[in-house]
């Protein structure tokens, strides 16, 4: 495969194409002017600082991206030094081995899906890059427009980079990637755009995924900085769309509570009821909720949680992301027919929606469920009261059907809602009008395997 991946290849060269001491002698001068008297006082000499910089940071990768052939690598990098095959996220790859990085080739269509940059032209290049363009904004502003110019460019690199990284799980070095790309973009002032504020929670997320990975001293250190990153991208307003950041930043406090208990599981306790509370729907943030108030002794009762929601509800009792939150809390807490009112009251206020109309229907489920369990662990059951219990549990599971064909009718096409009729209307097929459904769903069903 390897072979056959070379055969269009053209001409070209036996080592990837970065010249190291051309590149080198280029950081040099330009260190060097920075330092003389004269022209370390015009921004121009720092703006060509920070593009020598960023040029030898993109060096080794610059040809790459995600889907470019094979035969393009080749020509823009050189031949590689050599070739092995493996895997590269689930996938068989050619890894096609260069001096700066390893290159993941897709086995079966030859495209580029990702790479690992083994070394660098010289250390912290990004990062002087960044100081070099502050510089210039300190001692001339007017040079905002090529000041910006140039970080959105090595920006774009680092973004691309810690992508890149991630892949290889190289978490720590992908959390810094993204943080520097944030830094790059902050410097001139009137370009701040709020939406670069994902830079810094990609940041945030992928340290605290890192710190998650290590123990003791380490892992707590690793949690304050994801403490330092989260907390920052909540300041400037970044919003991710559902809260995680304010589930990130509850493990960045609780991975931190070796060092004060009640400080750190107090703001791990606040972050996490600040999140839900501007997010109602998010079931992340709810399950770490009862985590914690179940796994902390003196954390607080998850009943806390049903006045919240409760509260809010008395000022905004139209408002739907609460009415779902508190059937997920409901459900949490294993009371089921509040639950079921909550979601029955999102239908009221969605009634062509398809969501509130599955999840009433699902949760309905969820209560005959935890029946049939209960049914199933009571040792004293006689034959004849299990039967009787389980034809009344049974008339609970037909009360999810209209609700759950109400959700097929506004999707068709939803798998996991005629899955559920199909396995509803065969385990109660011997009721009137079942086994009709039952052979309707269940062609449905077999349509989606």
């Amino acid at each position: 495969m390897a072979a056959a991946m070379l055969m269009f290849a053209l001409p070209a060269a036996n080592a990837q194409k970065v010249n190291t001491a051309s590149e080198v002698a280029k950081l040099e001068k330009a260190d060097a002017a920075c330092q003389d008297a004269k022209k370390g006082i015009k921004a121009a000499t720092w703006l060509n600082r920070a593009k020598s910089y960023t040029d030898a940071y993109m060096a080794p990768t610059k040809e790459l991206g995600r889907g470019v052939p094979v035969q393009v690598l080749q020509m823009n990098v050189g031949q590689p030094a050599g070739m092995v095959e493996s895997e590269f996220m689930g996938m068989p790859v050619i890894v096609c081995q260069y001096e700066y990085v390893d290159v993941y080739v897709n086995a079966e269509s030859g495209m580029i899906e990702g790479w690992d940059q083994k070394k660098s032209v010289k250390e912290n290049l990004a990062e002087t890059a960044i100081e070099s363009l502050k510089k210039a904004y300190e001692l001339d502003a007017k040079q905002a427009p090529k000041i910006i110019t140039q970080a959105q460019t090595l920006a774009n690199a680092l973004i691309q980079q810690g992508e890149a990284l991630n892949n290889v799980n190289k978490t720590l070095e992908a959390a810094k990637a993204f943080e520097l790309a944030y830094r790059a973009l902050n410097i001139v002032p009137e370009a701040v755009n709020i939406e670069n504020g994902g830079n810094l929670y990609n940041a945030g997320m992928l340290m605290t995924m890192y710190a998650s990975s290590l123990q003791g001293e380490e892992a707590m250190a690793a949690f304050a900085d994801g403490e330092r990153l989260l907390s920052e991208v909540i300041a400037t307003g970044y919003n991710d769309g559902v809260g995680n950041v304010y589930y990130f930043l509850f493990h960045c406090y609780y991975g931190q509570k070796e060092k004060n208990r009640d400080e750190y599981l107090a703001k791990a306790k606040e972050s996490l009821l600040t999140g839900i509370k501007l997010f109602p729907k998010n079931a992340t943030i709810l399950d770490g909720l009862m985590q914690l108030y179940t796994a902390e002794e003196g954390v607080g009762d998850p009943a806390e949680l049903t006045i919240m929601i409760e509260n809010s509800l008395n000022e905004d009792p139209s408002n739907y992301d609460l009415w779902f939150g508190r059937g997920r809390v409901y459900n949490a807490l294993k009371n089921y027919d509040e639950c079921i009112k909550s979601f029955e009251k999102c239908v009221e206020l969605r009634p062509a929606e398809f969501e509130p109309n599955f999840y009433t229907g699902y949760f309905i489920i969820e209560k005959a469920n935890a029946m049939v369990e209960a049914l199933n662990n009571d040792p004293n059951m006689t034959y004849e009261k299990y039967e009787s219990e389980n034809a009344k549990i049974n008339l609970v599971y037909a009360e999810a059907i209209p609700w759950l064909e109400k959700a097929y009718e506004i999707n068709p096409s939803d798998v996991a809602t005629i899955e559920y009729l199909n396995s509803l209307c065969f385990r109660l097929r011997d009721m009137d009008g079942m086994m009709d459904k039952y052979n309707k769903y269940h062609e449905l069903f077999l349509q989606t395997r």
